[in-house]
C-alpha cells in the first residue's frame, strides 16, 4: 500500500460565481442519500484510489496532475492512499475478484471519510464491491460537453438540450441473483432465480423523487411487464406512492421504448431510474449522446455517504499500454468525486469547463477525432486539461462555457 500527500503552497479560491446551468449544485445529490460528517477543519481530504486494470491505472494517471493543480492553487491539500489489485487481475493472483485485502482497504477509507476513485476493474468486481458495501445507488449523468455536441454517430439536433440523469439501483435484480447450472440428459440447464423487494424499491425511487425535484421536476421510471410482470408492477405501485402528493411529473416506460427514445427524444428525459440490468444497459447506449463511451461517468453511494466514483465503461483490455484511451470521463468522475463528497461544486465546474475548453481547441483522443481535430494521446489530454485547469483556477472566475449554446 502506498501512501502520499501532495504538497505545496497556494491561495485560497473563495469568490467562484454561480456554477453554470448543468454543472454540479452546491445542492449535493450525495446528500439526498446520506448525511455527511464534517471532515476535520485544517486536514488533508482523504481520497482513496484503486488504479483498476486494462486501461485503469492509464486513467487514474490523468486525475493525479488535476489533485497537484487543486493545491497548488488553492489551500486545499489531499492525502491519496493508494489499493491493491481488483477484478481479472486479481482473480489471477488470488482466485478472487473482490480480496480480502481490497475489502479492508475499502473498509477503512470509508471510516475515515475518503471517497473511492476506481478504475475499471473486469469479472464481478463491481458488483461484489455494491453488495459488501451496500452501495445501491448508481448515478449517471447523461450530458454532453458542448465541444462535442457533433463529435458522435448522432446528429447534433439529436443530441441537443440532451441533460438526463439516470439512477440505477445496484443490490437488487438481476446483478444481484443466485444461479447454478446442471447436468440433464439434453445437455446443461442454467438456472439464475433473483427478487426485488419493497424496501430495495422504496429507496431508490425516493432517492430519484429527491432528484427530479432538485432538477426540473420530471421521472421516468423504465419496467418491462410483459417480461417481469412482478417486479415491474411492484416498481409502478412504489413510483405511484413515491410520487403521490409531490409536484414531480411521473412518466413510465418500457425498456425497450425508454433505449429508442432517450436516443431519438433525449431533451425530454431528465431524471431515469430503473432496475440493475436495465439501467446498465441503457446508459452504455446513452452514452451516444456524449460522443463516446470513454466520455461516461458515474458514481455510486450508500447510506452511510461512502461512495465510489468510476467510469461508465469497461476496463478495454485490448487497449491497455498503447496511450490511446480517452481518459475525460474517469476526470470527469473526479469533478464529481470533488462535488459530491467534498462538497466543492466551484472547482469541480472548473474542471469540467477545462474539459470542454480543450476540446473546443481542437485537441481529442483517438475516439472522438474528428476533421480538423488533433489527436492526443491519454497522457496528453490528461496534461491539455491540467494546464487549462491551471488556468481557470488562476483567473478565480468561473465562465459559464457548459451552456448549450455552444
Amino acid at each position: 500500500m502506498q501512501v502520499w500527500v501532495i504538497g505545496g503552497a497556494g491561495k485560497v479560491v473563495t469568490d467562484w460565481g454561480a456554477s453554470g446551468p448543468g454543472c454540479f449544485l452546491e445542492e449535493r445529490l450525495n446528500t439526498l442519500a446520506a448525511d455527511f460528517r464534517q471532515l476535520p477543519a485544517g486536514r488533508p481530504l482523504p481520497v482513496a484510489v484503486l488504479p483498476g486494470e486494462g486501461i485503469g491505472p492509464e486513467l487514474i494517471a490523468a486525475c493525479e496532475p488535476l489533485l497537484a493543480t487543486i493545491e497548488r492553487h488553492t489551500d486545499y491539500r489531499f492525502e491519496v492512499v493508494y489499493g491493491g489489485k481488483i477484478g481479472k487481475e486479481a482473480v489471477a493472483e488470488s482466485g478472487s475478484c473482490l480480496t480480502d485485502e481490497v475489502v479492508a482497504f475499502c473498509q477503512q477509507s470509508f471510516e475515515r471519510g475518503a471517497p473511492l476513485l476506481c478504475g475499471p476493474g473486469g469479472d464481478r468486481f463491481v458488483y461484489q464491491l455494491r453488495k459488501k458495501f451496500d452501495i445501491y445507488a448508481k448515478f449517471v449523468p447523461l450530458r454532453p460537453l458542448p465541444a462535442l455536441h457533433d463529435a458522435g454517430p448522432l446528429r447534433p439536433e439529436a443530441v441537443r438540450g440532451a441533460d438526463m440523469l439516470l439512477i440505477r439501483d445496484n443490490v437488487g435484480g438481476v446483478y444481484q441473483g443466485s444461479w447454478s447450472v446442471e447436468q440433464t440428459p439434453p445437455g446443461r440447464r442454467a438456472h439464475h432465480s433473483f427478487y426485488y423487494d419493497e424496501a430495495q424499491v422504496r429507496r431508490i425511487v425516493d432517492l430519484a423523487v429527491a432528484a427530479a425535484r432538485q432538477r426540473r421536476g420530471r421521472l421516468c421510471v423504465v419496467h418491462k411487464p410483459g417480461g417481469t410482470p412482478a417486479i415491474s408492477e411492484l416498481w409502478v405501485d412504489i413510483a405511484r406512492e413515491c410520487t403521490f402528493g409531490t409536484d414531480v411529473e411521473l412518466r413510465f416506460l418500457e425498456v425497450d421504448t425508454a433505449a429508442y427514445l432517450m436516443l431519438a427524444e433525449a431533451s425530454s428525459f431528465d431524471v431515469v431510474v430503473t432496475p440493475n440490468l436495465f439501467g446498465d444497459v441503457l446508459a452504455d447506449a446513452a452514452a451516444l449522446l456524449l460522443g463516446s463511451r470513454g466520455m461516461s461517468y458515474s458514481w455510486n453511494i450508500n447510506g452511510a455517504g461512502n461512495a465510489v466514483y468510476q467510469t461508465a465503461h469497461g476496463a478495454a483490455y485490448d487497449l491497455a499500454g498503447k496511450g490511446i484511451a480517452n481518459p475525460l470521463g474517469q476526470i470527469q468522475s473526479l469533478a464529481a468525486l470533488l462535488a459530491e463528497t467534498f462538497g466543492l461544486a466551484p472547482i469541480a465546474n472548473a474542471l469540467l469547463v477545462a474539459c470542454n475548453q480543450v476540446l473546443a481547441s481542437g485537441w481529442r483522443t483517438a475516439d472522438i477525432l474528428g476533421p480538423g481535430s488533433r489527436l492526443l494521446s491519454t497522457a496528453e489530454m490528461g496534461a491539455a486539461v491540467a494546464e487549462e485547469f491551471a488556468s481557470i483556477l488562476v483567473q478565480r472566475s468561473l465562465p459559464n462555457a457548459l451552456s448549450q449554446s455552444a
